[in-house]
């Protein structure tokens, strides 16, 4: 049996595991600077000159060193983490929102740290929780928040904005689409397409969006002198929209033209539509949805919806909170970003109002069209 040598022991390299991290003070020795101007190097926007970022970077490269957020932030106040509070991402809205969202405060050297809520609830019950992190500001996407919690966040210092949704509160930012104007366009669109019967598939009753949908629709209906749209629920669910789709086309005046609150429902609807009552939809049935997501260009659904524009709503978002982390007053009120009805195949097509933007069909009401009354 060969004895090991106590050297051959003693040679031996700790698991990397074990070593211990590399220091600032040390890559300020190693770079012959002090130890303030390594802070500086790795503090966003903080003053130090070309010739001593050089020397630091080359330092910490050398010695494999990473900077201590949690240490940086304490000493700085800040911890350039975003929370983002969303109600999961099975909607293809939110994912995309959140995923250009994110890349937007990426850019600003702004991390996103993610809390769901539970579908259908505000974010009071998880707020508790998001206050025992240091966070630099909260989005909400799609979650409400009472007045109540709101103020609280204020008198704490967390800046709050909320995305596709609105609140009374004059504590927090919203940023949404223009749902009312959508809506009502919507609402024209269906009318210029020689509609009679019409639905409305409203999300769920605490979602401003989803009122703020239907109050456009109704609006412009009553304004042409029709009969008010049906409305069922889908909860912004599948399961939900397919019965409500179904209770719809089951009835004995069966709606021609049916706008449902976002793209999700839009396309259960027609999956529902084509599947089980053997529908052609667009032609004998109209369906509209609201969001534009990427799926709604699929071929499978060629879905005529009012588009958000993700990319300008999250600039808007970001550019108060941006603002209000740096110290600036956070203007609080509401943010309505514009949007624009794209033409697919889904529904009928009027005679007039289409045109090509972007590479998109959209319809835009006439300028005669105005209000015409039934």
């Amino acid at each position: 049996m060969t004895q090991l040598a106590t050297d051959d022991i003693f040679e031996k390299k700790p698991p990397r595991a074990l070593r211990r991290p590399v220091t600032g003070h040390e890559v300020a020795r190693f770079a012959g600077v002090s130890q303030s101007a390594v802070s500086r190097v790795f503090t966003p926007g903080a003053s130090v000159s070309d010739r001593t970022r050089a020397k630091v970077v080359a330092a910490a490269t050398t010695l494999g060193y990473r900077p201590n957020l949690i240490a940086s932030s304490l000493i700085t106040g800040k911890s350039r983490i975003v929370g983002v509070v969303v109600p999961g991402l099975t909607n293809p809205f939110y994912a995309a929102l959140v995923g250009t969202l994110s890349d937007a405060l990426s850019v600003r050297e702004y991390r996103v740290m993610l809390f769901t809520a539970r579908h259908g609830t505000s974010a009071d019950p998880i707020l508790e929780e998001i206050l025992r992190y240091r966070l630099d500001a909260l989005v909400l996407v799609s979650a409400q928040l009472s007045s109540r919690l709101a103020e609280e966040c204020a008198e704490v210092g967390l800046p709050v904005v909320m995305v596709n949704r609105k609140t009374d509160s004059e504590a927090v930012s919203s940023v949404t689409g223009d749902n009312q104007a959508g809506a009502a366009c919507i609402g024209s669109f269906l009318l210029a397409g020689s509609h009679r019967h019409f639905a409305f598939m409203a999300g769920l009753d605490s979602s401003s969006t989803s009122r703020d949908r239907e109050a456009g629709f109704r609006e412009r209906l009553h304004q042409a002198g029709t009969m008010p749209p049906l409305k069922v629920r889908g909860s912004y669910t599948a399961e939900e929209a397919s019965c409500a789709t179904r209770n719809l086309l089951k009835a004995d005046t069966r709606p021609d033209a049916i706008f449902c609150a976002n793209d999700q429902m839009a396309m259960v609807a027609i999956d529902v539509a084509r599947s089980e009552f053997g529908l052609d939809v667009g032609r004998e049935l109209s369906i509209v949805g609201f969001d534009d997501t990427q799926l709604a260009a699929s071929p499978a659904y060629r879905l005529t919806t009012f588009s958000q524009p993700v990319d300008e709503m999250v600039d808007s978002a970001v550019r108060v909170l941006v603002d209000a982390c740096s110290g600036r007053d956070l203007s609080a009120g509401p943010r309505i970003v514009s949007g624009q009805l794209v033409v697919r195949d889904s529904a009928r097509l009027p005679p007039n109002g289409l045109s090509q933007v972007g590479g998109h069909t959209v319809w835009t009401q006439p300028a005669k069209q105005s209000i015409n009354r039934i």
